[in-house]
């Protein structure tokens, strides 16, 4: 997918775990004008989020990504003239003052349309309303959205900024009360603090209409496209960016890690495989339950009894309270536990302890042997996640 190009696609082949396909678990019923399940993306990278304060896209970025404003300077129109010539899938828009000068020159660059400031009355296609502050909320938006739509007949495209972070959920509504179109860029780059995100906006309308989106947007090309940009406009992509974030799907806690490990449905409402990502069960922390273990045992090729499992997992729990433990730790740890299972002389489960870890360590071990209302609380947790594993089974 393309800077304002209405287009299709979006980063990165993985291999994934499965994902059973479930319903919108809060659907709603639809009215005669929500185009939830039938819009438009504008893709803005390349004209709102040159506007980004460390944005400089010079013509072989702006090539691979894709979009300009060719009354800004002679460079730009250069560059958009380029893009147009490119022949890609989707059609290249340009972005232009209300200026009959303005209009000629996007025209000469060979673009498929202009968006300029007009009314319904003389036969324009589109009309754009702009929240250019961010300071709109998602009731507003709606009202007045769904009072446009009641006096005009053609697209509405619609424009948020993200001040008050409000814009996906702004853009939502939006298409709720009748809008077409909805402007995005990769990142949510733009001024200030930007406009929704592309990755944002497309996960937010997978879980509504997961065939619409699936068949408009390739999703795989997502990540591939963010690191681009990141890099262009040199910034990291955020640890909670959707879809792409490293946490975006990674999961922690014991209870969710069983349940994800039995039926990923049951904390994960959008599916990793669906943009190429794959899905993380973090095991090397204190909050870490015997099942994501024995799911590192499997995956290590090491054949241990539950029994055995859960021993080594309040190892790894002791462990990790007294020290950060990466994940090439916890499997020195789970290793050297499943050797000394057969080994007359017991070794130490890291070779690098110091005498005072070693202490603490002993100690941590014994108040978790020595916690049976802890082994109560974790035996509920387990009857409770078999329980959300067999109501979403």
């Amino acid at each position: 997918m393309a800077p304002h190009i209405n287009g299709n696609s979006i980063g990165a082949n993985l291999e994934h775990a499965p994902h059973a396909h479930q319903t919108k678990p809060m659907r709603t019923v639809q009215d005669f004008l929500s185009n939830v399940s039938n819009f438009q993306i504008i893709e803005s990278t390349l004209r709102e989020g040159e506007q980004f304060a460390n944005a400089f896209f010079d013509t072989e970025t702006k090539v691979k990504i894709a979009y300009d404003y060719p009354g800004a300077d002679q460079q730009s129109r250069r560059d958009c003239e380029t893009i147009a010539k490119l022949g890609l899938k989707a059609k290249i828009l340009t972005h232009v003052r209300c200026n009959l000068d303005d209009a000629r020159l996007a025209v000469e660059t060979g673009v498929d349309g202009v968006d300029v400031v007009a009314v319904d009355k003389i036969g324009v296609t589109r009309v754009g309303i702009a929240d250019t502050v961010g300071v709109a909320t998602p009731r507003e938006v709606y009202d007045l959205v769904r009072t446009l739509r009641g006096v005009v007949r053609c697209d509405i495209e619609c424009h948020f900024h993200n001040d008050t972070g409000c814009a996906i959920a702004n853009a939502y509504c939006a298409l709720e009360a009748g809008a077409t179109h909805v402007d995005t860029s990769v990142l949510g780059i733009g001024e200030r603090n930007g406009i929704p995100s592309l990755g944002g906006f497309v996960a937010r309308m997978l879980t509504q209409d997961r065939e619409y989106v699936k068949s408009k947007y390739d999703l795989t090309k997502l990540k591939a496209v963010e690191d681009l940009v990141a890099d262009a406009v040199e910034v990291n992509v955020p640890f909670n960016n959707p879809v792409t974030g490293f946490c975006a799907f990674t999961h922690k806690a014991g209870i969710h890690a069983k349940a994800i490990l039995a039926n990923p449905a049951t904390y994960e409402i959008i599916n990793p495989a669906d943009f190429g990502m794959q899905r993380y069960v973090h095991f090397a922390s204190r909050l870490t339950g015997w099942n994501a273990i024995k799911s590192r045992c499997d995956q290590l090729g090491l054949n241990m009894t539950d029994a055995q499992i859960k021993q080594c997992t309040a190892k790894i729990k002791a462990m990790a309270d007294i020290r950060k433990l990466a994940i090439e730790d916890t499997d020195v740890i789970i290793n050297q536990f499943y050797h000394n299972l057969s080994n007359e002389h017991e070794k130490p489960l890291l070779s690098d302890l110091t005498l005072e870890e070693k202490k603490a360590f002993e100690k941590k071990e014994l108040e978790l042997n020595a916690e049976p209302e802890m082994k109560k609380l974790d035996s509920l947790a387990n009857a409770h996640t078999n329980g959300i594993v067999t109501d979403h089974a």
